[in-house]
């Protein structure tokens, strides 16, 4: 029951603001204008602070652990280039080629990994997640920009893919933090507590902004492309890679940071940046959405059956 209620008390709030941005939206208080406006905004600004911030207040110094990091890297470029072999060979719309691929290798690292660790094994030992989300997430980031890139107009421009790179809100803020970060640079008082309201904005304008842009009428067209990504998500690349990582040696902590990236919903940054890119945004708001209801079990069981096999 504790493990419910841990998985509960991540997932409602945020299934909660999906279903208040859904709600203003049904009410005419928030349009498709609107809507659309407040996500370049949250691309552009609220999620790279985010990203900033969360890499900025690593203690790095304190518990860099090499082995689990190159591990945790390796992980995340399998899953990637598994999918970019498997995903073409059933999806032949490029728009939702490169969702799919997104969808299905980018977790919700920075919402899961810090509360999860946190409830498992209390605030003082959340050190381990901070690390991997520092290199993570600037991973996963490349990563989509490169394979929505390439599936946005069905032609190959590696210069507009590296333009992509160099010049993702995502990408810079996380860059822009690792830079400060490894200089030890710390800002002054005033600036840090400004740009933490600012990255505290990030999460809710993204939820309310998903919820808005939900519609159940499109859910008729995306119900195999969806369920393909939520099992695979969810099920299939935890089912594969937490025996491995257990196989290597990983235990308490550890195993539950990698948990945290292999079995936490898909980032709801994944659907900021599909719209933003010419992806299929209603199929990658739909990925988000599900996987992040469905993730409240799934992440009861894979905590449940861990501790009781006295991994974690």
């Amino acid at each position: 029951m504790e493990n419910l209620i841990v998985s509960l008390n991540v997932v409602f709030p945020l299934f909660a603001m999906m279903a208040v941005g859904f709600l203003l939206h049904r009410i005419g208080i928030l349009d498709d204008h609107t809507a659309d406006v407040m996500n370049k905004v949250t691309f552009k600004a609220f999620l790279p602070t985010l990203i900033f911030y969360n890499i900025y207040q690593t203690e790095i110094a304190e518990i860099f652990d090499g082995r689990l990091i190159l591990w945790a890297i390796g992980l995340v470029l399998l899953m990637f280039f598994l999918l970019w072999l498997i995903v073409p060979r059933f999806e032949k719309d490029f728009r939702r080629k490169g969702v799919m691929i997104q969808g299905m290798f980018r977790s919700n690292f920075i919402l899961y990994g810090l509360p999860v660790t946190a409830s498992l094994f209390g605030d003082e030992n959340v050190g381990t997640a901070s690390m991997l989300i520092a290199f993570v997430v600037p991973l996963y980031n490349v990563l989509s920009v490169v394979v929505l890139e390439w599936y946005a107009d069905r032609q190959i421009h590696p210069k507009k893919i590296l333009k992509g790179i160099v010049t993702n809100p995502l990408i810079l803020g996380a860059l822009l933090g690792g830079l400060l970060l490894l200089c030890r640079i710390r800002l002054p008082e005033g600036i840090e507590k400004t740009v933490a309201n600012l990255s505290g904005m990030a999460t809710p304008m993204a939820f309310l902004i998903l919820g808005a842009s939900f519609k159940f009428s499109a859910l008729k067209g995306n119900i195999k492309p969806l369920t393909i990504a939520v099992a695979v998500k969810l099920i299939l690349f935890p089912a594969l890679f937490l025996p491995l990582s257990i196989l290597m040696g990983y235990r308490g902590i550890q195993l539950a940071a990698l948990l945290t990236m292999l079995g936490a919903p898909t980032a709801v940054s994944s659907f900021t940046m599909a719209k933003q890119m010419n992806g299929d945004g209603e199929l990658a708001g739909q990925i988000v959405i599900f996987t992040s209801i469905c993730s409240i079990p799934t992440m009861f069981f894979w905590i449940f059956l861990l501790k009781q096999m006295a991994f974690m």
